[in-house]
């Protein structure tokens, strides 16, 4: 039925508490048995991904079944990993009496709106556009929607927020002109003059601006194939969990359509957490009066994409056990 699985890059995306996680992990499985070599990366601050697969994760892939790693990307490492990349780059540019100043604005820009997301995008971004890896599959259990969109639809960020760092420098009005020339379509993912590698296009500049301008591009490049892989429908997928209630409903409406209208492939939702046909009492009884009103509204709203609907389970869902239960219902609903 689907052809998620198919693909080399998986997103799995909805509002917080619907069981992303929960389903991320069991796809990871589910595609392990299969024999792909399979990823699954938290890029949500707020991990549970290791409690889900019941292993302590971090920053490096950890084994969690054969063909199964896992990730859980630390933010505030990537953070710091950038700064210092980027703190090196100025001090060569720079004088020594202006690093104090340059280092106290980085460390303001650490706690600046986006900083988080921006080094977290570079890190996915890599390992989208890492042709040598050695996965077949790579499973990202994304943060709640809108931190998503964030990193999914803004890749320019990035590339501002750096353009403002290096404006600080004491080259700050030739660098400007560079970078205006970097930026002729606000950082759309177009064509430039800049994409061929072999055409030097700065061979009027000095050395120093010359190599500030190439790690610019490097850096552009480097979200522009992201990008290019993200919206390549035979290569990026992303499927919405939500659950039959009233705000995850409107949220993956607003999400879906949003991704859609910038060219990212929404495959599939599912419904998650319905009320399974043999539950009985009168308590349940009426919830699942009102969850039939949320399944037609989401059968109505979102009647372009497939919506395989996951049962309630009767506890938490946690360990490989677990993991592998919900793993045979995805594989009967079509996965």
């Amino acid at each position: 039925m689907f052809d998620l699985l198919d693909r080399r890059l998986v997103w799995v995306g909805g509002k917080g508490g619907v069981g992303k996680t929960t389903v991320s992990s069991a796809l990871a499985v589910l595609a392990a048995s299969r024999g792909k070599r399979c990823l699954v990366v938290s890029t949500d601050p707020a991990h549970s991904l290791g409690d889900a697969l019941g292993r302590e994760l971090d920053d490096s892939a950890t084994r969690v079944l054969p063909n199964l790693d896992a990730i859980e990307i630390d933010p505030d490492a990537e953070v710091d990993s950038h700064l210092k990349r980027v703190l090196g780059q100025m001090r060569r540019f720079a004088s020594s009496t202006m690093m104090p100043e340059l280092e106290r604005q980085m460390q303001l820009t650490r706690q600046s709106p986006g900083t988080q997301e921006a080094a977290l995008l570079e890190r996915i971004a890599r390992l989208i556009n890492d042709r040598e890896s050695e996965y077949d599959l790579i499973i990202f259990d994304t943060a709640p929607t809108g931190h998503t969109l964030r990193l999914l639809t803004l890749p320019e960020a990035m590339a501002a927020w750096t353009d403002g760092l290096l404006a600080h420098n004491r080259k700050s009005q030739e660098l400007g002109k560079v970078l205006k020339h970097l930026t002729p379509k606000s950082g759309r993912d177009m064509p430039t003059p800049f994409d061929d590698p072999d055409k030097d296009q700065f061979s009027d500049l000095d050395e120093r601006t010359r190599e500030v301008a190439q790690t610019l591009i490097n850096r552009r490049r480097l979200f522009h194939q992201a990008r290019r892989h993200l919206e390549d429908p035979k290569e990026s997928g992303f499927l919405f969990v939500l659950t039959p209630e009233r705000l995850p409903i409107l949220e993956t409406v607003r999400a879906v359509a949003t991704l859609e209208s910038v060219g990212i492939p929404v495959v599939a939702t599912l419904v998650n957490r319905v009320i399974p046909e043999d539950a009985d009492g009168e308590f349940l009884r009426r919830r699942r009066e009102q969850e039939a009103t949320y399944l037609e509204r989401i059968d109505q709203e979102l009647a372009r994409l497939p919506r395989p609907r996951l049962p309630w389970m009767e506890t938490d869902v946690q360990g490989l056990e677990a993991l592998q239960e919900v793993a045979g219902q995805l594989e009967r609903l079509g996965f």
